[in-house]
């Protein structure tokens, strides 16, 4: 019995991988914590199972199913509603996965059930890349020590002008001085 299942399970992830090595699929890349959401098209006309499945490692597990566009989808063992949402409109099933992680990555793919074999129809490789705070950190630091020197050269610059212009002003000053103090001689001797 144990070997008839194995041979089951290697059988149905062989099957599924001649089926996806056949298509023509896409890598998507994301950032840790972000959301995304992957796309297949809507080949089912007819009533059938849509079925959203990840592959990790050699095992393919489901993730959820519907069997028509307008109803809602049954979420697999192990898949919780909330950080996975499938939805489908006439021409494509989507998959909505929240706040991604590394443990997400993987090959998701989508298919259905034709006579007991799961027909795959479209592949997106998801590659959850880690965010590198460290990075993000030093880079922070660079950027205020960039401004405070900035704001510096700007406070240093302002007293200089101040400085000059005050330097300058008082340069004309006597000029006008001398000027006032002649006007003040010779207006008691009009008067």
């Amino acid at each position: 019995m144990r070997n008839c299942i194995l041979i089951t399970a290697s059988l149905l992830c062989s099957l599924i991988w001649i089926s996806v090595s056949g298509l023509k699929s896409q890598t998507v890349e994301v950032q840790s914590g972000d959301e995304v959401t992957l796309q297949c098209s809507n080949f089912s006309s007819t009533y059938t199972q849509i079925i959203w499945f990840r592959l990790n490692r050699s095992e393919p597990r489901c993730i959820s199913h519907m069997f028509r566009s307008f109803e809602p989808a049954t979420f697999c063992s192990g898949f919780k509603d909330g950080k996975f949402n499938m939805t489908s409109n006439i021409s494509t099933v989507f998959l909505n996965i929240k706040q991604v992680d590394l443990s997400d990555s993987g090959l998701y793919f989508c298919g259905y059930y034709l006579s007991r074999y799961p027909l795959i129809v479209d592949a997106t490789f998801l590659e959850v890349q880690e965010v590198n705070y460290e990075m993000t950190k030093l880079v922070a630091v660079v950027l205020v020590g960039l401004v405070v020197v900035m704001v510096m050269i700007i406070i240093c610059l302002s007293v200089k002008i101040k400085w000059l212009h005050k330097a300058h002003i008082e340069e004309q000053d006597p000029q006008q001085d001398e000027v006032m103090f002649n006007v003040s001689l010779a207006l008691p001797k009009l008067v």
